[in-house]
């Protein structure tokens, strides 16, 4: 694994930038051993602290990185030596690219059917080479799972993205994860969204000063404000009481 990992709060994440994080997915792709890949945020700390479940299935994950502006805030306060944040959604453009340069196939799942077809004609038209070997939509029933992990398993993908929501996107693939025959699967929220134009991101100079949450709580205000207002204060509590911790044991 390129890259140390450390722990930070509840969790860990693996001190990777941008093209060491590509360079870890090729490896991955080539061992061809299931990995369940995610990003963490101050969101995800926030539920992992209260899902003992969920914060297993992360921290089992041999590749984290650090999604959010919040978790670099942290990792400062926490002496971590983390260098950059990896967000998702740039992650998950960045592999579709490499997809239609190496020949990947990648498969799409989650989001209403016109979004993810929407994705699926928006990334032809950016890269016509690009081998998209599945789609499916995030509406179903559990008992429809069984036939489309059968099918899922023999699209011939090495990468799945999968736009769910957490903690459900996590659940559902660690219970997959070996039957999917998938190399890589990563998590990647409400990105569909992003790529079809449902929603917008937030503008470059918001995402460099790390208000895209902001960004977010202004579209999205009756949404978004438990998470972004309420979250966002019980993770700065919880990034100072971990501190205070880290002081108590030197002192000892």
């Amino acid at each position: 694994m390129a890259g140390a990992r450390y722990p930070i709060l509840n969790t860990y994440v693996n001190a990777l930038s941008m093209e060491e994080t590509i360079h870890e997915v090729e490896r991955i792709i080539t061992d061809r051993k299931p990995t369940q890949h995610v990003v963490i945020n101050a969101s995800k700390v926030n539920l992992m602290n209260e899902d003992p479940k969920l914060r297993k299935i992360v921290n089992d994950c041999p590749l984290i990185n650090a999604d959010g502006s919040s978790i670099l805030w942290a990792a400062r306060k926490l002496s971590v030596p983390l260098r950059e944040r990896v967000t998702g959604i740039d992650l998950f453009l960045n592999l579709v690219k490499l997809a239609a340069k190496k020949g990947y196939g990648i498969y799409l799942f989650g989001a209403k059917e016109e979004v993810v077809q929407k994705v699926k004609t928006v990334f032809l038209n950016q890269y016509p080479s690009l081998r998209i070997v599945g789609v499916r939509n995030g509406y179903f029933s559990e008992s429809d799972e069984p036939e489309m992990v059968k099918e899922m398993s023999t699209s011939g993908a090495d990468m799945m993205f999968v736009a769910f929501s957490s903690p459900m996107k996590e659940y559902w693939v660690n219970k997959y994860l070996q039957q999917l025959n998938i190399p890589f699967v990563m998590g990647v929220g409400g990105s569909f969204d992003v790529v079809a134009g449902v929603t917008n991101r937030a503008p470059k100079w918001m995402q460099k000063i790390g208000l895209e949450w902001l960004f977010r709580l202004i579209q999205e205000p009756r949404r978004m404000w438990k998470r972004y207002v309420v979250g966002n204060a019980q993770f700065i509590r919880y990034t100072y009481r971990v501190k205070r911790e880290q002081k108590g044991r030197k002192k000892e």
